[in-house]
């Protein structure tokens, strides 16, 4: 088969001279563009005698462009785009400004990951109750290599029960785009219809999502996109994003302030409390520049040059590469259907555990994660269709 083709230059992905990774689920190697960026800042620092603030509010304003960048990767206003540390900051902030009322209800998934599990936890001290949808049968293709799913391994949540448990007093519903383990994409534009009906603010932790499938949050009618940088989107440890839209920010009180987020900006002595109430309300205190800087460059230079689209298309033609040459006597595939299929393409093995496997291809400089039983095989932009027949020889060879 022919893979979508993409015009990446590999020449941003040094690891790729001695390592076939297979894993941007999980923590990805930093793409040289975001490198050098964050390098160049750092060396600026060091070497300017002037101070930092020409850096972020000159010709080089670091916030204005990191809004921008990721404005148009999610078809947005930059109005809309906060910059964050990680996925836990941004819902958390979310979580505890939420105007929640004892009596009200989150509805949430039982496999979720602890970014988007713990801060809605801690709404229960204010009285509010958290349903989670059971874990459930999950639709597959219809090949001869599926199975059933067996009930041990997380694997996806009802669109039936999310309906069924839904009350009056339901005010968030707080899911995944992705679940990180059995790569169950839930179908945004089906949810986020589906919540706005019911008057209903979705948040939705995209961090096994963005950079890899399109996240267009106004089009789905999503009130809130939390992400970390540093999975399918490349960057930085320590890198995040979060978008909000204006009706959803107007609600959320802030819990976490300082001065970055005031309309006074360098004026410290004016104590005037008047903080934005664009993306910049959620923007409290100083943040790593260089490295939100370098998540940003990183964006501009690699993913915005193609539509999400596309690169969703590659991913997908890559997995189906390994799949025609996987041997199923061996590995049992989880591959769903088209409205839940994602980047991570879930593999059971039959011969032997994930994390031996996992361990047994690292000695070979080819790098799969194993999470709650599966293999997480997940390439992604720069992988090749040799890499991907490398590692699918690699695993077909165990055992």
């Amino acid at each position: 088969m022919t893979t979508t083709k993409l015009n990446v230059d590999l020449s941003h992905f040094p690891h790729k001279q001695n390592i076939n990774f297979l894993a941007y689920c999980s923590v990805s190697p930093l793409n040289s563009p975001a490198a050098d960026r964050a390098i160049y800042f750092t060396n600026r620092q060091r070497q300017v005698g002037r101070g930092m603030l020409f850096e972020y509010v000159g010709d080089e304003h670091i916030a204005d462009r990191f809004h921008k960048n990721f404005g148009q990767l999610m078809k947005t206003s930059p109005e809309n785009i906060s910059m964050v540390t990680n996925t836990s900051e941004a819902i958390s902030m979310i979580a505890n400004g939420y105007p929640f009322e004892p009596g009200d209800q989150i509805v949430s998934y039982v496999n979720e990951y602890p970014a988007n599990h713990y801060p809605w936890t801690l709404q229960a001290n204010r009285g509010v109750e958290l349903i989670q949808l059971s874990d459930s049968d999950v639709q597959q293709e219809d090949r001869p290599y599926t199975a059933p799913i067996d009930a041990k391994f997380a694997r996806g949540w009802s669109f039936e029960e999310l309906e069924s448990v839904v009350t009056e007093r339901t005010r968030v519903v707080a899911i995944s785009h992705v679940q990180f383990t059995s790569g169950f994409a839930a179908d945004l534009k089906k949810l986020g219809d589906f919540c706005k009906s019911k008057n209903i603010d979705l948040v939705v932790d995209a961090a096994q999502g963005l950079g890899c499938l399109p996240v267009y949050p106004e089009e789905c009618g999503i009130a809130c996109v939390a992400s970390a940088g540093w999975k399918w989107m490349l960057g930085p440890v320590g890198s995040g994003v979060m978008y909000t839209s204006p009706e959803f920010r107007d609600k959320i009180a802030i819990t976490m302030s300082g001065a970055d987020h005031m309309k006074q900006d360098t004026e410290y002595l004016d104590h005037t409390w008047a903080p934005f109430q664009n993306g910049k309300k959620f923007e409290y205190s100083t943040v790593s520049y260089s490295v939100l800087d370098a998540l940003s460059v990183g964006i501009e230079t690699i993913f915005l040059p193609h539509t999400m689209e596309a690169i969703r298309d590659s991913n997908f033609a890559l997995q189906e590469l390994a799949l025609e040459n996987l041997n199923y006597d061996k590995y049992q595939p989880v591959v769903h259907v088209p409205e839940h299929r994602s980047g991570v393409l879930a593999i059971i093995p039959k011969v032997s555990t994930a994390k031996q496997i996992s361990k047994t291809l690292d000695e070979q400089n080819i790098i799969l994660t194993p999470r709650d039983g599966y293999l997480r095989f997940a390439p992604h932009l720069c992988t090749t269709e040799d890499e991907i027949l490398q590692a699918v020889e690699a695993l077909n060879a165990i055992g």
